[in-house]
């Protein structure tokens, strides 16, 4: 058989496995099937569209696949849940550069079209974007950078600069593209920039929706670098994961209630604004909690990136069977920004083997939350913050968030009183009905286990 053929029949069954891998990602249920046929996908594309060009032997393809494959294990085992969002930026700036390089290598291939020299230029600008952004969102998760947004006087200005000087070069290089020329370096170079000077205004707290703008991006350069080397599949999967991180962008705007040029464009998290919070925090000892906990009918669990910190994720689920041995009904309250990352708290509970019906959205819980008798706050900080609700001055004013200050009492599960990732303060933590749990949530939540006996 035709060996052209056979690499096409593997694009078709690749882009099967990616379309019914993506759908089985909209469910935690299905989510690790999902991903294993979007893997298996990628593994057929990728074979396929190297012997069929004749680029390597399958010697080295298999010594890739193994090479890769203990890279791959080695960070599975190794990274921690708190490291997750990171390691997601860092993927997302991998495909950029990956798709920047492969454009780049369109070059070498001799004359090329002007259809094909815009091809190669958008890989070229996109991923360079891609990469040097996703670092940027690295270095803010992972704190290695300041977390708040970078504001200066004249960015806009600075940047339209930047843009124009893209738009120039771009134009330049396709009157005359070939591999050595000065302006598709000074291209890169202004793209690369373009793509620090995107993310660097861009608060923490706004870090899920950049970390699902940036995978949207990288599908984009990837499409961009599969029109520049004729390749069907590597079209087909950039534009799958383009469309799939627009919309899963989109998802995290409307759960904030800001548009995404609100995001890109604010400065959010700059300074720090809205009004003094006046109160009394009433701690609360482990035994006392038990004692609420004993007698409570309706528990709801609200997670945030402090339980990854902490990893109390397991010790969570060991308390709820508790309370649910104890006649008492228990739910796992998630807003879709929770974490650093889409998605981070569902799987850091699907982690702990917590049941999936178990976990209740932020628009399902608020409408019952004055019937739970305890809300636990589990180092969550923005999701919960009354001042979304009631202070027009508050930077994050306006965002939906779940509303456990309604609830007939709340536990918050924190190490000290310091502010969450975007600076803000939080006024539920001197609310009536509050009680601060301080400690390590871990070992707070295992000395309640304990109580129990």
């Amino acid at each position: 058989m035709n060996i052209e053929l056979i690499a096409n029949l593997s694009y078709v069954v690749s882009a099967i496995l990616f379309i019914f891998g993506l759908k089985m990602l909209g469910s935690p249920a299905t989510a690790r099937r999902g991903n294993l046929l979007s893997s298996l996908g990628m593994l057929i594309a990728v074979v396929a569209g190297l012997t069929a060009e004749g680029i390597v032997s399958y010697e080295y393809i298999i010594g890739g696949m193994l090479i890769g494959g203990l890279i791959g294990a080695a960070a599975a085992r190794l990274v921690e849940m708190t490291s997750m969002p990171e390691m997601v930026a860092l993927f997302n700036g991998s495909g950029g550069a990956a798709s920047l390089l492969v454009g780049w290598a369109t070059l070498y291939g001799g004359d090329i079209s002007t259809f094909t020299a815009v091809t190669v230029l958008l890989a070229i600008l996109i991923g360079g974007m891609t990469f040097t952004g996703s670092l940027i969102a690295y270095g803010k998760l992972s704190e290695t950078i300041n977390s708040a947004a970078v504001v200066f006087t004249g960015q806009q200005v600075v940047n339209s600069l930047i843009l124009i000087g893209i738009l120039v070069s771009g134009y330049m290089f396709a009157v005359d593209p070939h591999p050595e020329s000065q302006w598709l370096y000074i291209m890169l170079g202004l793209a690369m920039v373009f793509g620090i000077m995107a993310v660097i205004p861009i608060g923490g707290a706004d870090m899920p929706v950049v970390i699902s703008l940036l995978n949207s991006y990288s599908g984009l350069a990837a499409c961009a670098a599969g029109f520049a080397i004729n390749n069907n599949i590597l079209i087909v999967a950039g534009s799958l994961v383009g469309a799939a991180g627009i919309i899963l962008t989109n998802i995290m705007c409307k759960a904030m209630n800001r548009s995404l040029t609100n995001v890109l464009f604010s400065g959010f998290g700059a300074v720090k604004q809205g009004k003094a919070i006046e109160g009394e925090v009433k701690p609360i000892s482990v035994e006392d909690a038990y004692y609420l906990f004993e007698a409570a009918s309706n528990v709801c669990f609200v997670p945030g990136y402090g339980m990854a910190v902490a990893q109390a994720q397991h010790v969570v689920k060991e308390l709820g069977e508790i309370l649910e041995n104890n006649g008492a009904e228990v739910s796992y309250a998630i807003h879709p920004v929770a974490g650093r990352m889409p998605g981070h708290m569902n799987v850091l509970l699907a982690e702990a083997d917590v049941p999936y019906e178990q976990l209740v959205e932020m628009d399902e819980i608020n409408p019952r939350i004055e019937n739970v008798d305890i809300c636990v706050v589990i180092g969550a900080n923005d999701v919960v913050n009354p001042s979304a609700r009631e202070d027009e001055d508050s930077p994050i004013y306006g965002m939906p968030i779940i509303n456990v200050d309604k609830a007939r009492t709340v536990f918050v599960l924190k190490r000290s009183m310091a502010s969450g990732f975007s600076g803000v303060d939080n006024p539920l933590f001197f609310g009536e009905n509050t009680r601060m749990l301080f400690g390590d949530a871990k070992e707070s939540i295992s000395g309640v286990i304990s109580e129990f006996g």
